[in-house]
């Protein structure tokens, strides 16, 4: 499967975005899917993730309560809506499909990732 991650940009402190990642060579509807980012200098962290029906979702502590995950198994797409952006939110973020159909927050239980895309939060 091939995962294509799109939407991000620069906003301000504050602002919104919304990331789209969406899958082709097959369904992804039997899978859990993550959100994961990078930041200069830092390693890889998980950020969201929902399991294959878009019933159960999990998130990272620093972004609870400003992103929501969401899928739409129909566009074979998932979503990361993002509020009230931070400066410290500017990294490269990355969907990536899971091996199973849970939620999951290790990159251990993820096997198919898109290339990414850069989101930059002005202060």
């Amino acid at each position: 499967v091939q995962l294509q991650a799109c939407g991000g940009g620069l906003v301000r402190a504050g602002g919104s975005l919304r990331l789209s990642c969406a899958a082709s060579g097959r369904t992804i509807s039997n899978n859990g899917m993550g959100w994961f980012r990078r930041a200069p200098g830092k390693e890889r962290e998980f950020v969201a993730a929902v399991n294959w029906s878009g019933g159960s979702t999990y998130y990272a502590d620093s972004v609870k309560g400003r992103f929501t995950i969401s899928r739409d198994n129909r566009k074979n797409t998932v979503y990361l809506r993002m509020n009230s952006l931070k400066p410290e939110d500017t990294a490269v973020y990355y969907c990536a499909a899971a091996r199973g159909s849970s939620y999951y927050i290790s990159n251990a239980n993820y096997n198919y990732w898109g290339q990414g895309t850069q989101v930059t939060v002005s202060s």
